[in-house]
């Protein structure tokens, strides 16, 4: 992870009380002078690394509620599905190794809606890729994807709950991306006409129904898993956590690729043969892999599409790939 170190964190803030006598006793980290150094990381101003300097531990600490995200209610509420989630999935067995959910050590509304999880030793999947894009060494990024694929089909495999999935939902999430997108003027109108005449006709296929529902991360991106050892991957950011369809995941993974790759190539298929390889090795944990196969990349281009519309409608985005990326995303769409 990347961090930027901010300072010390001074010894009258209620903060550091509460890491030194309800966090580091759960750690096995007791100490009578503890000092915490504060890193940022990823940029983010809402995720810290708090390191004490006496025992060289180290956990990380979530702000829901911040200057830029400053609705108390909200914030409250994320900062309970978040904590809510991680326990949840680590009651699945999502513990070590191979498969680990980051263990929450805390939470405190009163300070700004915070979460304190243990930290983990890996590398960001998204580090990987560019790591990757840069370097060309490809078999490091097929080894990242297979570990990725058998942590997602672990943890989707072990929540199906028997009930069909409802396709209308993920069509109301695009309809909210079409809108954001139309909002900011990225739309023009026979642009947003086609991408909901494209809606309709994924609507009417049967495919999008036939599977069961499973509990997905909500939030696959690259920037919410760690890559380990072996097959270790470890997760975090659970606070959108939903039973949905399980492509819901993988495709967005599998767009997220895609982005990596367009964005530093220009070319659109650059990024296909980790696709591929990604959603064979996520079939391979099932019975019959071909039939997985089949069914997943039979739905896949319709989460891609809204996916890459996910990125487009970002502030940061510059038009002109913004461009890109929505002329790609209806590329996707007409792959019924």
């Amino acid at each position: 992870m990347h961090r930027i170190y901010l300072g010390k964190l001074p010894q009258h803030d209620p903060l550091h009380a509460y890491l030194q006598h309800a966090i580091q006793p759960q750690i096995g980290a007791i100490s009578r002078h503890s000092g915490y150094r504060v890193f940022r990381l990823n940029g983010s101003h809402d995720v810290y690394l708090y390191e004490d300097r006496t025992t060289n531990t180290k956990v990380i600490g979530k702000f829901f509620l911040s200057s830029t995200k400053n609705d108390a209610v909200k914030a409250s509420s994320r900062l309970t599905r978040e904590f809510d989630g991680l326990c949840m999935m680590r009651d699945y067995g999502l513990i070590g190794y191979p498969h680990h959910v980051v263990r929450p050590l805390g939470r405190q509304y009163a300070m700004n809606a915070l979460l304190i999880t243990e930290y983990c030793e890996g590398e960001l999947l998204s580090d990987v890729i560019r790591r990757v894009i840069q370097s060309g060494d490809h078999g490091t990024l097929y080894h990242a994807l297979t570990a990725l694929a058998y942590f997602l089909a672990s943890f989707h495999n072990r929540t199906a709950n028997g009930v069909g999935v409802d396709f209308h939902q993920d069509c109301a999430y695009l309809d909210r991306l079409i809108h954001r997108l139309q909002d900011i003027r990225a739309l023009e109108k026979d642009e947003r006409g086609e991408l909901y005449r494209l809606r309709d006709q994924w609507r009417h296929q049967p495919r999008m129904w036939e599977d069961q529902q499973v509990l997905v991360h909500g939030d696959a991106t690259p920037e919410n898993f760690l890559i380990g050892d072996g097959l270790q991957v470890m997760a975090f950011d659970l606070e959108r956590a939903k039973h949905a369809d399980r492509v819901f995941d993988t495709g967005r993974i599998a767009g997220e690729l895609k982005h990596f790759f367009l964005r530093a190539t220009g070319k659109t298929d650059v990024a296909e043969p980790f696709i591929g390889h990604f959603l064979w090795e996520y079939a391979c944990h099932f019975p019959d892999r071909d039939r997985a196969f089949q069914s997943i990349t039979g739905r896949i281009p319709f989460y891609l599409g809204m996916t890459l519309l996910r990125i487009a409608r970002n502030q940061w985005i510059d038009p002109d790939y913004r461009h890109r990326l929505i002329h790609e995303a209806a590329a996707c769409l007409r792959a019924l």
